[in-house]
C-alpha cells in the first residue's frame, strides 16, 4: 500500500523542483526568525537569496549537535510559545536534553510521514497496530501512534515495559503491525518462548523497529523468532522523530527517505564535502517544511549511503542504506575504530550463542581492554554444565574470540554466560558499560 502516491511516485525532476521551492521556504525562514541561523548564514556569506540551486545548499554551514545544548532549552525556535503545542526532547545521557518544539502543522506532517511509513510497512486502515515504543518525551511511541491513527488504523498504545501483558495484547487483539526497538522485539520473544506461547499462533505479519542500530543478523533472528517480516524504520527528535526514512515490506532493501519533508545529504565526516550517492558517509538533513524548529544541514552522526534505484513498490525518492552506526558510538580501542554493529554481526552468525550480548570496556592496565559477553542459547545451556572449564564451551568462546579479532583487528576478551544473564532493557539496549572512567 502506497499512503500518498501522487507524492511517493512523483518523477524525480518535479520532486526536485518541490524541494528547491520549499528549500528556499526553509532557509529563509530559519534566517528571519532564528537569530543563530542568521549569525551562522552571515558569517559563512551566504544568505537566503545565495540559494537559486540545490546544490547551491553545500555552501551553508552545518548545525551541530552541541548548538542545540548551546542553546537549550528553546533558543532555536522559530515562532513564539505561543504557536508550540508540543515539546519533545532527546534522553540528555551526556547532559542537559535537546529539546525540540513543534507547531500544530509539524504535528500534522509528523503524522502525515508516519502514515506514509507504516504504509510503507505493509499496514492498512484494516490493521490493528501495537506501538511498544516507550510515550512522553521519546518521541518513538506518539509518532507511530498519530501515524497509525491518521492511517486509520486500530492503534493500541501500550508503551514499554509489563511484558506478559504486551504478549496478552497481541494475543486478544490480533495486531498485525508490532512497533518497537528490536532489542525489546527479542524481549518478547523470549519471554514467549518461556512461556510455550508459538509466536505462530499470533497475527503478525510485520514489526517495525527503530531508534538503535541493529544488523542484518539481528532481523533474521527476530523474524525467525517472531514469525513476521522486519523492517527498519529511522528518524531522531531533531529531524522530527520517526518517519524520516522507512523501509518497504515489497523490497526491504534501503529505507525510502521523505524527501519532499527532508533533504539528506551524505558528506566525508572529516572534510565535510557533500559525497556522490553510492559513497558511505555522514548523513546530514536540512529540514523543507518545518516550523517550529527548523534544521539547516543537521549533522547526525549517522554513518549510511545514499542510493537511487527502481523499487517494487513503484516510490521514487532516494533510499538510505541502513545506519552503520553513530560517529559518536564509534568505540577507539588501542587506536582502532570499532563499530558494535561489527561486534554483533560476528556474534550473531554463531548459532549457539543468543542474541543478547555486551561491550565492556575497562582500562585495567596501561591498555584499553574490551571483554564481549554474551549467552548460550537455552537449548546449549541445557546440554552443558555451567562450567567455565568445560570444553565445548571452551571451544566455542575461542572461535568467538578468533573471529572477532579477524573482524575487529583487535583481540578481544570473550565470556560467554548462562541464558538470561544479560540485562534486558524495555526500550533502547543498553550495549556498552565503558567503566574507563
Amino acid at each position: 500500500m502506497i499512503w500518498n502516491r501522487e507524492i511517493e511516485t512523483l518523477p524525480r525532476s518535479l520532486l526536485q523542483d518541490l524541494q528547491l521551492e520549499r528549500l528556499r521556504w526553509s532557509i529563509r525562514w530559519a534566517y528571519e526568525r532564528v537569530p543563530f541561523h542568521r549569525k551562522q548564514f552571515d558569517t559563512a556569506g551566504s544568505t537566503p537569496d545565495s540559494l537559486t540551486t540545490l546544490d547551491d545548499l553545500r555552501r551553508f554551514p552545518f548545525m551541530l549537535k552541541s548548538h542545540l545544548r548551546e542553546h537549550y532549552p528553546d533558543g532555536l525556535f522559530a515562532v513564539p510559545k505561543s504557536e508550540i503545542v508540543r515539546i519533545h526532547a532527546s534522553s540528555g545521557t551526556k547532559g542537559k536534553p535537546t529539546i525540540v518544539g513543534y507547531t500544530r502543522e509539524d504535528i500534522d506532517v509528523w503524522a502525515e510521514v508516519c502514515a506514509r511509513s507504516l504504509a510503507c510497512g505493509g499496514a492498512t486502515p484494516e490493521s490493528v497496530v501495537h506501538v511498544a515504543y516507550g510515550y512522553g518525551l521519546f518521541t518513538g511511541g506518539l509518532g507511530m501512534h498519530y501515524g497509525a491513527e491518521k492511517l486509520g488504523a486500530l492503534t493500541v498504545p501500550v508503551s514499554g515495559g509489563n511484558t506478559p501483558r504486551q504478549i496478552t495484547l497481541l494475543q486478544d487483539l490480533q495486531a498485525d503491525v508490532l512497533c518497537c526497538t528490536p532489542s525489546y522485539a527479542l524481549n518478547l520473544a523470549e519471554t514467549m518462548y518461556q512461556r510455550g506461547i508459538d509466536p505462530a499462533t499470533l497475527q503478525l505479519h510485520a514489526g517495525i523497529f527503530g531508534a538503535e542500530p541493529w544488523t542484518e543478523g539481528l532481523r533474521d533472528q527476530i523474524e525467525e523468532k517472531l514469525n513476521l517480516k522486519a523492517l527498519d524504520i529511522y528518524g531522531l527528535s531533531e529531524v522530527i522523530g520517526p518517519g524520516v526514512s522507512m523501509e518497504s515490506i515489497e523490497d526491504q532493501h534501503g529505507l525510502f527517505i521523505w524527501e519532499d519533508h527532508f533533504y539528506p545529504e551524505i558528506i566525508d565526516p572529516a572534510s565535510g564535502e557533500v559525497l556522490p550517492y553510492g559513497e558511505e558517509g555522514e548523513l546530514v538533513f536540512t529540514s523543507l517544511t518545518k516550523r517550529a524548529f527548523p534544521v539547516i544541514r543537521y549533522r547526525t552522526g549517522d554513518i549510511s549511503t545514499l542510493f537511487v534505484e527502481p523499487s517494487k513498490s513503484g516510490r521514487t525518492m532516494v533510499r538510505m542504506e541502513r545506519v552503520k552506526g553513530r560517529n559518536d558510538d564509534m568505540l577507539i580501542i588501542r587506536g582502532v575504530n570499532v563499530f558494535p554493529s561489527e561486534i554483533e554481526r560476528v556474534l550473531l552468525q554463531q548459532e549457539e550463542l543468543a542474541p543478547h550480548y555486551q561491550i565492556v570496556l575497562s582500562h585495567e592496565t596501561a591498555l584499553d581492554q574490551i571483554t564481549i559477553r554474551t549467552e548460550l542459547t537455552p537449548h546449549l545451556y541445557a546440554d552443558f554444565s555451567n562450567n567455565p572449564d568445560n570444553p565445548a564451551i571452551q571451544h566455542i568462546t575461542n572461535r568467538v574470540r578468533e573471529e572477532l579479532e579477524g573482524a575487529l583487528g583487535i583481540n578481544p576478551a570473550v565470556e560467554i554466560w548462562a541464558p538470561t544473564t544479560i540485562p534486558r532493557n524495555e526500550g533502547k539496549a543498553v550495549r556498552v558499560l565503558d567503566q574507563r572512567g
